[in-house]
C-alpha cells in the first residue's frame, strides 16, 4: 500500500527541515489533535498513539542530507515506512512531501487506508510548525 501526502510548501531551508525532521522529539508538533501518547525512546525513536488506534513505535532507518528521511516501523509485525521528501524551492523555502508504503493483506490495508491517509495529511499541514 503507497500514500502520499500534498506537498507542503514552507518557508524555511531544506537544511532546516531536515535538521527539524530528523530530531525525533519534533514530530510530536506535527500530530494530530487527537494524539492520546507521544514518547522519544531513543535518540532516533519515539512512540506515538492516536485515540482508538494502537500505539507505533518509529525509529530512524535513513538519511539523506537535505532532501530526505525515512522512518520505519520498529516492529516486523507490521511492516511500513514513513519517507519525508524534502524539495528545496529557494534559499529560504521548501516542499515537503510524506509517503506511506506498507506491506498489509487486503483487509488490513482496507482498514487503515483512511486513517493513515489522514494521519500522513495532518502531519504534512503542520510542517510550518516546526
Amino acid at each position: 500500500m503507497n500514500l502520499e501526502s500534498p506537498k507542503a510548501s514552507v518557508q524555511k531551508s531544506a537544511q532546516y527541515m531536515f535538521d527539524q525532521l530528523t530530531d525525533v522529539k519534533n514530530f510530536e508538533k506535527l500530530m494530530p489533535d487527537n494524539i492520546s501518547k507521544f514518547e522519544v525512546t531513543g535518540e532516533d525513536s519515539f512512540i506515538f498513539g492516536l485515540k482508538g488506534m494502537p500505539e507505533i513505535k518509529l525509529k530512524m532507518k535513513d538519511k539523506i542530507a537535505p532532501t530526505k528521511i525515512v522512518l520505519g516501523a520498529a516492529s516486523d509485525k507490521l511492516p511500513f515506512s514513513l519517507t519525508a521528501n524534502i524539495t528545496p524551492t529557494s534559499d529560504d523555502s521548501s516542499d515537503v512531501q510524506l509517503f506511506f508504503e506498507g506491506e498489509f493483506n487486503a483487509m488490513m490495508a482496507m482498514m487503515v487506508k483512511g486513517p493513515i491517509s489522514k494521519f500522513i495529511e495532518t502531519l504534512s499541514g503542520n510542517m510550518h510548525k516546526l
